[in-house]
């Protein structure tokens, strides 16, 4: 089996936060440049940056993470939600890859250490694997290759957990910090 790649979805227009979300500065730099950072930071061969919304300007972002292992790609469908962001992403994997961890544009602080304990679940056989605080779901979510085929036909803008929901092949871990579960919806959550 192949190795890991992260999937940083970053391609929504952010209107409930007003536009222009993924650009908003946080701690000296644009949003989805902290969360590019932590998924650069997971222990996988490459991060897949799936853009839509305002493409150019986020990829713009993200200039000087420049690497071998940051790739970007741009979700056409961007408008029909979540799906098609996991979609553009999955259908960007090469051939041999093992399995994904998905990091949101909008979660800064999603604790880097959390990719290494999902990846570990799925090379011991788990299908998926999730993280949860507080008894809610959390960040960042694992989905090995069987699942590709679901990711590639979801549609609208749910994201793939429920493909993990119930079953005894999925790892599941609680964490105790906070920023698997914070993310930046409205403009006061920068404050927060």
């Amino acid at each position: 089996m192949g190795g890991y790649h992260a999937l940083l979805l970053a391609a929504g227009a952010g209107s409930r936060f007003g536009g222009r979300k993924l650009l908003a500065p946080w701690r000296d730099e644009p949003l989805v440049r902290a969360a590019a950072r932590t998924a650069l930071a997971a222990p996988v061969e490459a991060c897949i940056v799936v853009t839509g919304c305002g493409a150019e300007e986020v990829e713009g972002a993200l200039k000087g993470l420049e690497n071998s292992r940051l790739v970007r790609v741009r979700a056409l469908n961007w408008r029909e939600g979540l799906a098609s962001s996991l979609r553009a992403g999955v259908e960007a994997l090469p051939p041999s890859s093992g399995g994904i961890v998905v990091f949101l544009g909008d979660m800064p602080l999603v604790p880097p250490s959390a990719a290494g304990l999902l990846i570990a679940a799925l090379d011991q056989g788990a299908v998926g694997a999730e993280m949860r605080y507080q008894d809610r779901p959390a960040h960042p979510v694992a989905f090995g290759r069987a699942l590709f085929g679901d990711l590639l036909s979801l549609k609208g803008d749910s994201g793939g957990r429920h493909l993990l929901a119930g079953r005894q092949d999925v790892a599941r871990f609680t964490t105790q910090d906070a920023g698997a579960a914070f993310d930046v919806d409205m403009a006061g959550d920068l404050m927060r």
